[in-house]
């Protein structure tokens, strides 16, 4: 299909992609539901950005996914907003001897329906506030992932929000929306202009398929998803 990367992979199958000619797009790390904005997972998150950090730079990833976590009882927001800065500021230093990225992901809490359709409790799930811990991390090495699916459903104006944010953002995922499934004419967004976007800020990164298939034959729509994005 041309593409040159992949991700959601386990690290194991990466001497596999460079065999290939491949690299991881992202590497993984922590979960989502045990970020930063609890003290209690500082060590566990540090250690486990720490190490794909170490993946990025052997596999030639440029950067490895964070997240915020959930909302902890008790927790003001602005304290789990500095917890979370906190933590990414242990850490970024590493990313930045090693030249990799910390990418962190909102996510949208109003989906109930699937456990990957939405996360109800998500700390970070408004894009504007994402940039704004990411801004107070003030490193050029913290970056945004813009997940198209997750904007639209929690702020929308999708093309004006990348354009606000290109200077922050580090990678791109998509799914259609509402249902999370192929980017075709079942779903709200019209993708070719927003690829345009991209080209149009200079955006040099990847652009992920993160959909969940409904077709009968997932490659084909993979194979589909690959061709509406290419612009």
């Amino acid at each position: 299909m041309g593409m040159t990367a992949m991700e959601g992979i386990n690290a194991k199958f990466y001497p596999r992609l460079r065999e290939l000619g491949m690299n991881p797009s992202l590497v993984g790390s922590h979960g989502f539901g045990n970020g930063p904005a609890s003290r209690a997972n500082h060590a566990e998150c540090i250690a486990r950005l720490r190490e794909g950090i170490d993946l990025a730079a052997e596999f030639g990833a440029p950067g490895v996914i964070t997240f915020t976590g959930m909302r902890e009882e008790g927790l003001t927001d602005e304290r789990m907003a500095q917890n979370c800065v906190d933590c990414w500021k242990e850490v970024i230093g590493y990313a930045e001897h090693k030249r990799v990225n910390l990418c962190l992901e909102h996510l949208n809490s109003r989906d109930d329906s699937h456990p990957m359709k939405g996360h109800p409790g998500y700390f970070g799930d408004h894009v504007d506030f994402c940039v704004e811990l990411i801004r107070r991390v003030g490193s050029p090495r913290m970056k945004l992932l813009f997940d198209i699916y997750h904007v639209q459903i929690m702020d929308g104006d999708v093309i004006r929000r990348l354009r606000q944010h290109r200077d922050v953002i580090g990678h791109i995922h998509t799914a259609g929306v509402p249902g999370r499934g192929e980017l075709d004419a079942t779903q709200e967004l019209n993708f070719p202009p927003i690829m345009r976007t991209l080209l149009d800020l200079g955006y040099t990164g990847y652009t992920a398929h993160e959909f969940i298939p409904t077709w009968d034959d997932p490659l084909a729509s993979l194979r589909h998803g690959v061709e509406v994005c290419d612009v």
